[in-house]
């Protein structure tokens, strides 16, 4: 029976775990007890068969380009009038961005602005598509964030008051950029996911220190002030724990202790949220998204910065401002292109030494989108015996995030990523990629026009 000790002392509290984690400053809702709420049905959502086997909802199958433009469309239509409970509001929501219901992880650390509401027993519920993140606490307020770089609109933050019903609108608050924009993100906006040492109410023990969670963190430090649901086998976690401070300012908690439950219901209520679970493969899944997106958000906005200061600088200069002469600006295109496709290509991912075994529910609402090549492959095809993804390139590069990206940065992660699946580029950052595994993510990405031919 191990034990896992944080010796790592910090000086600044640790203000929230996820994305949205500083909430909404000006959420009134935010000092209220959480109020009844009927009963989900966590009934599965009904699927129509086809030949190739069981569909999904149109809105899942096809989801909008852009979910932040259809939530305020659907609600200036009065998405959330009539007599509807908070969860029927919640799941209009989800339904309109497009996310998937199964995507439901729950948080009960008191890391939000809304941490009056939050706790092991009224965990905070985050929903997630490759776009859009959207989170709940029963008594709340919804939180809707995105990574749309469009500087008319800011940090992509925004709140919707369940109380307003047909008047209720997609409103945006830059209170949470005292978290999403300081050294954790870079001091850019940004998300991110933490695992901490909870109490038992739910409190961070900042004393004990915290892990900002990726892909290439070791299952062992994942997932503190978390629910999760599913199986890692020998491999445990800090999930589905609390603990207590020690005199030292040091906390502990046995791993073995929290790992592989599938049952939730005497934790907590679940009949309150949307699903009954916490799906370890959709955390792990949100791990990985939360910081490509950042990489690919922040990436193109340092390389706009720096185009926009070159060129100024050579009108001063009255001299001709040629972008692929630039050394400076092509140093910062480049060394950004780097850290995003050493992303995209899972460089650094911890190796799985058993078996995750999740929820069906989550992975086949998560493979709805997909885009398959010919032989039914997939960027979202997933292996859980050894890594997370059976392909290792990531189903983001056909996210809004990169699709939107500077169109200089893309082009070189473009090349980049071509020269690394063709064999043309030996850097041994992509030695983990075989030379079969390469050829079968290149024709995953010719047919599916991410590459050429």
């Amino acid at each position: 029976m191990s034990f896992y000790q944080s010796r790592t002392k910090m000086i600044a509290p640790v203000l929230l775990t996820l994305l949205f984690g500083a909430g909404i400053a000006s959420c009134s809702d935010a000092n209220e007890p959480a109020e009844a709420e009927k009963p989900a049905t966590h009934t599965q959502l009904p699927l129509a068969t086809g030949h190739g086997g069981p569909l999904q909802p149109n809105h899942l199958i096809n989801p909008p380009d852009n979910p932040r433009a259809a939530l305020i469309t659907a609600l200036d239509a009065g998405l959330l009038s009539g007599d509807l409970s908070k969860n029927e509001k919640l799941s209009l929501i989800l339904d309109t961005a497009g996310v998937p219901q199964a995507s439901q992880v729950l948080v009960f650390s008191k890391t939000s602005l809304q941490h009056r509401l939050i706790s092991p027993s009224n965990p905070r519920a985050i929903y997630f598509n490759d776009n859009c993140y959207i989170g709940y606490v029963p008594g709340g307020i919804i939180e809707y964030g995105d990574t749309d770089p469009d500087p008319a609109v800011g940090s992509g933050l925004f709140a919707i008051d369940l109380h307003h019903n047909e008047a209720a609108e997609l409103r945006q608050d830059n209170s949470c950029l005292s978290c999403h924009e300081g050294s954790r993100t870079n001091g850019r906006v940004g998300f991110f996911i933490r695992s901490v040492f909870p109490d038992p109410e739910g409190h961070v023990i900042t004393s004990a220190g915290s892990t900002n969670v990726s892909h290439d963190t070791p299952i062992a430090k994942r997932w503190g002030g978390w629910y999760v649901t599913g199986k890692s086998g020998s491999t445990h976690h800090r999930g589905n724990q609390v603990t207590i401070e020690h005199p030292d300012g040091d906390a502990y908690l046995d791993n073995a202790l929290g790992s592989n439950l599938n049952d939730l219901s005497h934790r907590f209520n679940v009949a309150r949220y949307l699903q009954p679970t916490s799906d370890i493969v959709a955390l792990m899944v949100l791990e990985h998204q939360v910081q490509l997106h950042n990489l690919l958000t922040q990436g193109s906005a340092v390389v706009h910065e720096q185009f926009e200061r070159s060129r100024s600088l050579a009108g001063y200069l009255e001299e001709p401002f040629e972008p692929n002469q630039n050394e400076t600006l092509q140093r910062v295109i480049h060394s950004n292109a780097e850290r995003i496709v050493k992303h995209l290509l899972f460089c650094d991912e911890v190796a799985l030494t058993d078996p995750i075994v999740g929820s069906d529910l989550f992975q086949i609402q998560f493979r709805a989108n997909r885009k398959e090549d010919s032989q039914g492959r997939s960027l979202k095809d997933f292996d859980l015996k050894t890594r997370l993804f059976k392909y290792r390139c990531s189903y983001m590069v056909y996210s809004r995030a990169f699709e939107l990206m500077h169109p200089l940065l893309k082009n070189a992660v473009l090349e980049k990523l071509q020269g690394v699946l063709s064999g043309k580029d030996q850097d041994k950052e992509f030695g983990h990629l075989s030379e079969d595994e390469r050829k079968q993510i290149w024709q995953i990405l010719s047919a599916t026009a991410v590459l050429s031919k």
